[in-house]
């Protein structure tokens, strides 16, 4: 945006217009500026507005004729090197600073993870294009595309919003980055648009089903999957917590339950890796119904034994979930299994993330605070609660207006 300066002269007011066109190879800012005069006897509005409109207009017409420039000086028809001297495409930018990333641990390994997962498209977009001329327009371009049918090579459509989000957030954080550089005067990402692609509303389990599926489960699965699924339908944890939990975590005097971890897996070297929960709100202490505590310790007696048996081969992970040798389960592992019993079962398949919905919405509606219910979820704020829960929070506030009004007309009717 043009910055305008007043100033007062024997013949009148003349306005200072300056634009912006990045740094040279010293840090120093790079403006090009033009003198406005207002002619005589325009009023104030009339001032205003004229000036407004040759800001807008000389801030076009000189960022494209600076653009027209480097492109020139890159192509050898120009000799003004000092100003691409530091010049720096977006691509390797971006590596730098993943690898700033990595290195200072600033960012989870997941976020890492999920990050590097979407430099193809990124880099293809615009990752040739120099990070002092990558505009609104081009970003905006490339984001709206994400949107279109094909795209995701799963289900043959658009990237959710939800995704799409992330790939602004990966740009607008190298483009930080490149404007604490001083490469860059402004981020253009701050008025980026996700598009809605349509996606299907999450399905979650009535209270009818989970109690189905529990009955289910408990009755034909082994005690490793009861004490797993119980967690999920009881504490509504995400899936990474659920992995990540260890036998010390568990008060078993007290009932409770401490998240403080999580369990992640990435194809390649990594596999299975340990990390902290997604937010500071995520480490948080659970409440335990005695019979589920009962359950876990069932099956820590049943891990013991069966750690005496392998012997040598036994891994000592203190991990409530694992496989045939003490070692950490795989974090997708209780999807499939989960899936597969659901075909056998003939019930319906709703996910892992189901769980969570199904805890929170039928804490809301049947009289829970919301607070209370974000602090279980280990939400980062109320709000993300509220935002995530909507209906249920409208069913709610219903169930305790007709309550209201029964109480209200049951004292009428008596005193009538």
């Amino acid at each position: 945006m043009a910055n305008i300066t007043k100033r007062m002269t024997k013949s009148g007011a003349t306005y200072r217009i300056k634009v912006s066109l990045g740094y040279d190879e010293t840090y120093k800012q790079i403006t090009k500026s033009m003198t406005f005069k207002p002619k005589p006897g325009m009023t104030e509005r009339q001032i205003k507005t004229e000036l407004n409109r040759q800001a807008v207009f000389f801030e076009e017409k000189t960022k494209q004729e600076y653009a027209e420039h480097l492109r020139r000086v890159e192509m050898g028809l120009d000799d003004d090197t000092s100003l691409t001297a530091r010049r720096v495409r977006f691509e390797p930018l971006a590596e730098e600073w993943i690898e700033l990333m990595e290195t200072t641990h600033e960012m989870k390994p997941a976020t890492i993870i999920r990050i590097k997962t979407m430099r193809e498209r990124t880099y293809k977009a615009i990752g040739n294009i120099y990070v002092d001329v990558l505009n609104y327009r081009q970003i905006q371009k490339f984001i709206t595309s994400l949107a279109k049918k094909g795209v995701n090579k799963h289900t043959g459509g658009g990237l959710s919003q939800k995704t799409q989000k992330h790939y602004v957030t990966f740009i607008s954080d190298v483009l930080s980055y490149a404007r604490t550089c001083g490469l860059i005067a402004d981020n253009p990402c701050t008025k980026v648009k996700t598009v809605k692609t349509g996606e299907k509303e999450k399905e979650i389990y009535s209270l009818e089903e989970l109690k189905t599926l529990l009955n289910l489960i408990n009755e034909k699965a082994d005690l490793q999957h009861r004490v797993m699924f119980n967690l999920l339908a009881y504490c509504g944890m995400r899936r990474g917590e659920l992995m990540g939990l260890e036998f010390k975590d568990i008060d078993f005097e007290n009932n409770t339950l401490e998240i403080v971890r999580t369990s992640n897996y990435q194809n390649g070297d990594t596999g299975i890796y340990t990390s902290t929960p997604k937010t500071k709100s995520s480490i948080r202490e659970l409440y335990l119904q005695p019979d589920l505590v009962k359950l876990i310790k069932e099956w820590q007696q049943e891990q013991q034994q069966t750690a005496e048996k392998c012997g040598d081969l036994w891994a000592y992970s203190d991990r409530l979930f694992i496989n045939w040798c003490g070692e950490p389960m795989r974090p997708y592992y209780p999807y499939k299994w989960l899936k597969d019993f659901c075909e056998k079962e003939h019930v319906p398949f709703k996910g892992l993330h189901s769980f969570r919905h199904t805890v929170a919405t039928q804490s809301i509606v049947n009289g829970a605070d919301v607070s209370t219910v974000s602090a279980i979820l280990g939400h980062s704020t109320v709000s993300t609660t509220l935002n995530i829960y909507t209906h249920a929070v409208r069913k709610a506030k219903a169930k305790a207006a007709n309550l209201m009004a029964g109480l209200i007309e049951s004292d009428n009717n008596k005193s009538a």
